[in-house]
């Protein structure tokens, strides 16, 4: 089984899915932040950077999803932090509409990801997490990381934007939206409890 966990920066993606991953005994897949070579430099000059930042995250997040197909079909379950999907169709798309990603990268861009999209399996279950703006700003600001710190509003309320759109228009598979915006599970473990058995009753079939 793979479940994929979506949604904004600061949503709390990497902590739920470490949380998951311990609860049903899942393997877990994160997304590559910390190794990035291009991010620090992207925050700093998106235009700049951000056509070779989405080939960076693209070509990694293809070589897990192989990877997870793999285990998978080993009858094994996964949980994944973040998705191809949304390389594709929120943050490429994201700096195309605002102009920092040129008409010329982004088709090719768009190209490759199409390319790679057909070897690739959808999840089983895709869980968005939806976040306001004081939601998102908090948790970046709690984390702390260096290269977050000039991450403007209006990048993560059009990023929110995109999310919506294609949350609405989302047909690969399950999908379960949880809206985290009162909820922390990592100080109460009702909150948690919530979600999994959220999760439990869309994956077999209770509601």
């Amino acid at each position: 089984m793979h479940i994929a966990i979506v949604g904004n920066i600061g949503a709390g993606k990497t902590t739920l899915a470490h949380k998951l991953a311990q609860h049903f005994r899942w393997e877990v897949f994160l997304e590559e932040v910390d190794d990035n070579p291009y991010l620090k430099d992207f925050y700093a000059d998106m235009p700049r950077w951000a056509f070779h930042l989405q080939v960076y995250f693209l070509n990694g997040r293809f070589r897990q999803t192989q990877r997870i197909k793999e285990l998978v079909q080993q009858g094994k379950s996964v949980i994944q932090d973040r998705t191809i999907y949304e390389d594709a169709h929120i943050f490429a798309a994201n700096l195309h509409q605002s102009g920092q990603l040129v008409e010329r990268d982004y088709q090719n861009y768009y190209a490759l990801f199409e390319t790679m999209i057909g070897l690739v399996n959808p999840p089983d279950l895709l869980l968005y997490l939806r976040a306001d703006l004081p939601k998102l700003i908090g948790q970046i600001e709690k984390r702390g990381r260096d290269y977050e710190s000039s991450i403007s509003i209006e990048y993560l309320k059009n990023l929110n934007e995109h999310y919506e759109q294609w949350i609405a228009n989302y047909k690969e598979g399950k999908l379960l939206i949880i809206d985290v915006n009162e909820l922390d599970y990592v100080k109460r473990p009702e909150d948690l409890g919530t979600i999994i058995e959220r999760i439990n009753g869309k994956l077999f079939g209770l509601f």
